[in-house]
């Protein structure tokens, strides 16, 4: 355990209304930039969360200490503690998480970038446990004082877990639908990261066929700013390709359950597979080089 614990509260422990504010213990699994950044929001309301620190890092730990979550120790003791708790882990690992924590507490927010059918899947999984399914999903980068975030909750339940949820820089917006948090989700990433993919792999295309520094220069004429979006591609598929590949393949599962094409998106989780893992990549053009060669050395017919 990371923290000190606290002692176990009542498993009838319930929301406690103080005024217009309705307070909560609110469980984070995992707290990573974007579920600490929420944690230390949904605290300075007034709410108590919580978080579990078994088996997590030390990086974790300290990013968690920061933004003044309480540590409860294993997963167990959270699920059994939490009003509701928020799942903001990578992808693909949503499901183990429903697993572990969704089928013992009341309240269980998906807030991960999965596909519609997944969703469904957790819902039935969850609800089939007794517990209450909410499908969400977050766009926009870690809340700050100087800027918000958008956290989108879709389902019955909705409307109640937004009410805990929302203030501050926390803007939640509630859909209708089972899954329509989860659909909005997929709809957005397919271009924000998308096209970070597509950028990459055109500028990879040019260098193979020994066009990059004509490219280069037709992009600095007719597009302006592309170049510098190249580096930031370059850069985010090293820090985050690794978690980015699954929700391509989330995105090309929920074009193709409306009978698009998932195609493109298949091909963007390969660019984002075969990225170069570093979290401390900057921008810069010696990533963009490391990232280019990455892909040319997977590319090659004996790799």
């Amino acid at each position: 355990m990371c923290l000190g614990s606290s002692s176990p509260a009542s498993k009838e422990l319930a929301l406690v209304d103080e005024g217009a504010k309705r307070r909560a213990t609110i469980g984070i699994v995992h707290p990573g930039d974007m579920g600490a950044a929420l944690g230390r929001y949904f605290a300075q309301r007034g709410h108590r969360v919580i978080w579990a620190s078994e088996s997590r890092s030390h990086q974790t730990c300290r990013r968690a200490d920061q933004a003044g979550l309480e540590d409860v120790g294993d997963t167990d003791t959270l699920a059994r503690e939490s009003d509701l708790v928020v799942s903001i882990v990578p992808p693909h690992a949503a499901a183990d998480v429903a697993r572990a924590v969704g089928l013992q507490t009341r309240v269980f927010v998906d807030a991960n970038a999965i596909s519609p059918g997944q969703s469904a899947q957790l819902r039935a999984l969850v609800e089939g446990g007794g517990g209450q399914f909410v499908d969400g999903s977050v766009v926009g980068a870690p809340p700050t004082d100087r800027s918000g975030v958008r956290l989108f909750l879709s389902g019955p339940g909705a409307p109640a877990a937004a009410a805990v949820l929302g203030g501050g820089p926390v803007e939640v917006i509630t859909l209708a639908g089972p899954s329509a948090a989860s659909a909005l989700k997929m709809s957005y990433a397919s271009w924000t990261k998308g096209a970070q993919a597509l950028v990459l792999a055109g500028l990879a295309a040019a260098r193979a066929h020994g066009v990059e520094s004509e490219l280069l220069a037709e992009w600095s004429r007719s597009q302006p700013g592309l170049v510098e979006r190249a580096h930031g591609a370059a850069t985010a598929a090293a820090r985050k390709g690794w978690r980015w590949a699954y929700e391509m393949r989330e995105i090309a599962e929920a074009l193709q359950q409306v009978g698009l094409p998932g195609g493109f998106h298949g091909a963007a989780e390969w660019i984002f597979e075969h990225a170069p893992r570093d979290e401390y990549a900057e921008l810069g053009g010696t990533t963009l080089d490391a990232v280019l060669d990455q892909f040319r050395a997977s590319s090659a017919p004996d790799a």
